[in-house]
C-alpha cells in the first residue's frame, strides 16, 4: 500500500478523532465552569462532593475510565452494548475527564483577580451574577488561555485511548493497517496527522489569545 492511499484510508478515521477531540470541548469546558463554580461558592457538602468527583478522576487513568463508562451499564444494569453507544462512551468519558481539569484550570484563573476588582465591581452596584459573568470570567479566560491550549493539545493525543473500547479513529486505524501490510508507514502517516492537528490548535488558541489582547492584564 502506498503512501498516498494510506493517507486516503486514515482520512475517515482522522475524522472520528476530530469528532471526539470536537465534542469533548463543547461538554467539558462548559462542565468544568459549572463544577468550578459549585467547588468554589456552592454549599459546603456539594464542596467535598465535587472535590471528591476531581481527586478521584485526576488520580485514575482516563482508560480506566473509558472501560467503566463503556461497560459499566451492560454490568449494573444488564444494558445491551451497541456500536451507537461506544461513540457515545468515549465521549461521555472523555467529557467528565477533562471537565475535572478544566474546573481546576478555571479555579486557578479566578482566584488570581485581584481582590480589588472585586471590590471596584460592588463599588459599580454589580450583582454576584453580573460580577461574575461581565468582569471575572472574561479576566479567567484571558488567564488560563494557555492552560487550556496544554489541554486541548494533550487532549488531541489522548483520542487514541478510544482504541480500547474497540472505536475505529485515527489509532486504531493505523494499527490494524500495520498489521496487515507490517509496515511501519501508517504509524508515520497517523504521526503526522496528530502533528498537524495540534498545529492548528496551537495555531487558533494563538489567534484567540492575540484577539484577547485588548483586555490588559
Amino acid at each position: 500500500m502506498s503512501f498516498f492511499d494510506i493517507v486516503v484510508q486514515l482520512g475517515d478515521s482522522m475524522l472520528n478523532s476530530i469528532y471526539i477531540f470536537l465534542l469533548t470541548l463543547l461538554f467539558s469546558i462548559p462542565i468544568g465552569l459549572i463544577i468550578c463554580v459549585i467547588r468554589m461558592y456552592a454549599w459546603k457538602p456539594l464542596q467535598w462532593l465535587v472535590k471528591l468527583y476531581i481527586s478521584v478522576v485526576r488520580g485514575t487513568p482516563l482508560m480506566l475510565q473509558l472501560l467503566v463508562v463503556y461497560f459499566g451499564p451492560y454490568f449494573l444494569m444488564n444494558m445491551k452494548l451497541t456500536t451507537e453507544y461506544r461513540f457515545w462512551a468515549v465521549i461521555i468519558a472523555f467529557s467528565l475527564n477533562y471537565a475535572a481539569y478544566f474546573a481546576e484550570i478555571f479555579r486557578s484563573g479566578i482566584q488570581s483577580i485581584p481582590v480589588g476588582q472585586h471590590e471596584a465591581t460592588y463599588i459599580l452596584g454589580y450583582g454576584n451574577i453580573q460580577k461574575f459573568v461581565r468582569i471575572i470570567i472574561p479576566q479567567m479566560f484571558k488567564r488560563v488561555l494557555p492552560a487550556v491550549t496544554n489541554e486541548s493539545i494533550t487532549l488531541v493525543k489522548d483520542t487514541s485511548l478510544a482504541f480500547a473500547i474497540s472505536y475505529i479513529e485515527l489509532f486504531t486505524e493505523a494499527k490494524m493497517i500495520a498489521a496487515a501490510e507490517t509496515s511501519m508507514m501508517p504509524y508515520l502517516v497517523a504521526a503526522i496527522f496528530y502533528y498537524v492537528l495540534n498545529l492548528i490548535v496551537a495555531g487558533i488558541m494563538s489567534l484567540l489569545e492575540k484577539r484577547m489582547n485588548y483586555y490588559k492584564i
